[in-house]
């Protein structure tokens, strides 16, 4: 079977969410391939296996941690060149969408990016797509060079594939570093008990009929009741009202969760394209004509103060 090149994901060796659901893809196209970058080599072996990768090149040198996306590129690129993959998958974040262009323009490919689903087709991998402002869901395949592709988080649920990878340290001759930005300094970002929201399989969303920072507890308490992330909208971002890292929307955090719950969102269209890909979407708003409920599965015209506190109570009980 063909090969299939997957950027892993990982912090210090822990294997991001995002990573198993694209080695779960690559084995719809052939047999998938881990390259990893960075330390930790020795702890992703075991979870990357687990989930079906047949090799992992690992690629270890100190321009890895001092470099931003160079490195990653320049490994792709050399793999790629080496092995002759079908496909490489990286994940659709900003570091994996930059990777991609890079490496599809060093090897002269076709790139898509933000596909929600690949399959595979009679000419290699179809992709499934959300395009303009998610109005058009379309079909897409590369038609030169080895398709390189961004898949969103939540395209599909890992499904484990054990197995027993071999393990190739990979000596990359890195490009001049000349020009390129350098990490001085790492912070470790402090974070909460709650799911990151780009990968979160469930969301709540809170917007401008929150009508303060001080309400969107009660956003929080439904998230928490449902083991689900918190969202919040352009208005309530920029009101202040919830930190900007928090927004969805396109100028903020694209999500695809299981399912996603709108309370006090009107529904404009700059929101709608962040989300409108969610597999379950449940709107909570007072105004029976806001936009929301044009793609709401499931939707209730109500005060959000009345609806919410009623649904965290009556979650924490069925779960109870």
């Amino acid at each position: 079977m063909a090969e299939i090149l997957v950027l892993v994901d990982h912090i210090d060796g822990t294997i991001r969410k995002t990573t198993l659901e694209l080695l779960t893809l690559a084995r719809r196209l052939g047999e998938p391939s881990a390259v990893l970058l960075g330390t930790g080599a020795a702890d992703a072996t075991e979870t990357l296996g687990r989930y079906g990768a047949r090799k992992i090149y690992v690629v270890d040198a100190p321009e890895v941690e001092s470099l931003l996306v160079t490195p990653a590129v320049d490994a792709l690129v050399d793999i790629a060149r080496s092995t002759g993959p079908a496909a490489i998958l990286t994940p659709s974040h900003s570091d994996g969408r930059e990777t991609a262009a890079r490496v599809a323009l060093r090897l002269e490919s076709g790139l898509i990016t933000d596909a929600v689903d690949v399959t595979q087709g009679e000419a290699g991998p179809v992709t499934e797509q959300s395009v303009f402002a998610a109005t058009y869901q379309v079909t897409a395949r590369v038609t030169q060079g080895t398709p390189v592709i961004t898949v969103k988080p939540n395209a599909t649920a890992p499904e484990p594939a054990p197995t027993t990878p071999s393990v190739t340290k990979w000596d990359v001759a890195l490009g001049p570093t000349q020009g390129s930005v350098t990490v001085l300094s790492r912070t470790p970002r402090e974070r909460g008990d709650r799911p990151e929201l780009a990968e979160a399989d469930m969301v709540v969303s809170g917007g401008r009929g929150v009508n303060g920072a001080e309400n969107f507890a009660l956003i929080e308490q439904v998230a928490d009741a449902l083991g689900a992330a918190v969202g919040a909208s352009r208005a309530a971002v920029d009101a202040g009202w919830y930190p900007h890292s928090h927004q969805v929307g396109q100028t903020g955090t694209q999500v695809s969760p299981q399912l996603y719950l709108a309370a006090g969102i009107s529904g404009a269209i700059q929101h709608r394209a962040g989300m409108q890909t969610s597999k379950t979407i449940v709107a909570v708003n007072k105004d029976k004509e806001a936009p929301i409920f044009e793609l709401a599965d499931y939707g209730v015209v109500g005060d959000l103060f009345t609806v919410l506190p009623q649904l965290a109570e009556e979650i924490e009980s069925r779960r109870g």
